[in-house]
């Protein structure tokens, strides 16, 4: 029986780092019961820094690339979280998001001089921990048996 997956689709302004590191951390943490996906209200350049902090942990996010919000208006989404401010209050009402949840993670390329790739290695942990969490309540969601009065 095919196993069915989880579409994440993680959001920021530029998808150029958190939305980026998130998306490659529920790649590396969520096994097979998930589907990873990022975008931005707007498409940039994946941020070298973010590279360098996910590539540090044995996450490599070199491969992906920055993506605007429209390629995904018309996919089936279970889940929509946005990882800045901004993001949130610029995102459209999409038809096909079944849930959505807001993640207030501070933008670190706005860190500058010498703290800036300090900057990204905290977001970096930061969102290592909430999808840890995500990913571990959703997949005790999926292997909870039916309530009776569900039966």
């Amino acid at each position: 029986m095919p196993t069915v997956r989880i579409r994440v689709l993680f959001l920021c302004t530029h998808n150029s780092a958190r939305s980026q590191m998130a998306e490659g951390w529920l790649r590396a943490l969520g096994g097979d019961g998930f589907e990873a996906l990022s975008a931005g209200t707007e498409a940039t350049v994946v941020r070298p820094e973010a590279i360098a902090a996910m590539r540090e942990v044995g996450v490599d996010i070199g491969p992906q690339e920055s993506k605007t919000l429209a390629r995904y208006r018309a996919a089936q989404i279970d889940w929509l979280i946005t990882v800045c401010d901004q993001a949130r209050e610029a995102c459209p009402v999409m038809a096909g998001v079944r849930s959505q949840l807001h993640w207030s993670i501070p933008d670190p390329a706005a860190v500058a001089g010498a703290g800036r790739q300090a900057a990204f290695r905290t977001v970096r942990d930061e969102l290592r921990a909430r999808v840890t969490a995500f990913v571990a309540e959703r997949s005790r969601a999926t292997e909870e048996p039916p309530s009776p009065a569900s039966v």
